[in-house]
């Protein structure tokens, strides 16, 4: 049997979903370079700059956290954090490619990967709350019952 037109059109959420994913991408990408850019310098150091170009109080209680945090940075983590964001990137930007295309691989691949992580999604949650943890933990349960949705209910049109 041949596919129907309406088996290869693309859903609004999908496209909507694929989107999401490749910001999603990006945006490790971002920070992947940012980690390596930083990588053999003294983060301190830079920060101290951008403090005293920007005329911030050194005495701001948000800076004073970001440079307890940076001090317990060493090449060896800024390293592995660096890796660990280009692979999430590379995740995010095969399932918003695969999903832009309408592969049903790749709807399982965002079922799959999206919903392993909703249980560390939770437990942040619970431990340290805040509306951008909470916003983000619906957006994700959206996407995976969506995509349950979808994958339900198109057994049989020939996508994919």
């Amino acid at each position: 049997m041949v596919p129907t037109r309406k088996a290869y059109k693309h859903s609004p959420g999908l496209v909507l979903i694929a989107v999401y994913k490749f910001l999603k991408g990006a945006a490790f990408l971002l920070v992947a370079f940012g980690a390596l850019h930083f990588l053999h310098r003294d983060l301190a150091a830079t920060i101290s700059h951008w403090v005293d170009l920007l005329r911030i109080d050194p005495h701001n209680h948000y800076l004073l956290w970001l440079m307890e945090k940076v001090t317990k940075v060493d090449e060896t983590r800024l390293r592995e954090f660096s890796v660990g964001t280009f692979f999430y990137s590379a995740l995010f930007f095969t399932e918003g490619t695969g999903l832009a295309l309408r592969k049903r691989w790749a709807e399982y691949l965002t079922v799959v990967s999206t919903s392993s992580l909703l249980p560390l999604e939770i437990y942040e949650l619970l431990v340290r709350p805040s509306v951008a943890k909470f916003v983000l933990l619906l957006v994700n349960l959206a996407v995976v019952a969506y995509l349950i949705y979808e994958l339900r209910g198109t057994r049989g049109t020939g996508h994919g």
